[in-house]
């Protein structure tokens, strides 16, 4: 934790944050999109996804290529406009279990910015 960052209750992370992950836990296309900044981005596995075309390839390829159940773990306040949540996955990718940071930046009512790594 650096000086800026605050653990915070999980069920105090922003509603959008809260809205993003239950719609990315159901493939919802439509309600991920409806969250994001028009040039949003979202990094996963090391490969970086700009715009609402490209996220939503990878969120079709998401589903599509493992299943698995996430279950938060920590959260925390990392700026103004930044937020950390830890999640434990399990299912059926390599290793079958990993502990996950969700690097969420805000732009107002929508996220403007995702990296999910270890």
């Amino acid at each position: 934790m650096t000086d800026s960052t605050v653990r915070i209750d999980i069920s105090d992370l922003p509603a959008v944050v809260q809205q993003f992950l239950t719609a990315l836990d159901a493939r919802d296309t439509t309600a991920v999109i409806g969250i994001l900044t028009p040039q949003a981005r979202v990094t996963d596995e090391g490969h970086t996804h700009t715009g609402i075309p490209s996220i939503t390839d990878w969120i079709a390829d998401a589903a599509s290529e493992f299943t698995y159940t996430t279950t938060p773990v920590a959260a925390e306040r990392t700026g103004t406009h930044q937020f950390t949540l830890t999640q434990h996955l399990e299912g059926d990718f390599p290793g079958g279990s990993a502990d996950l940071n969700y690097r969420f930046t805000l732009e107002g009512t929508q996220i403007s910015s995702l990296v999910i790594a270890p």
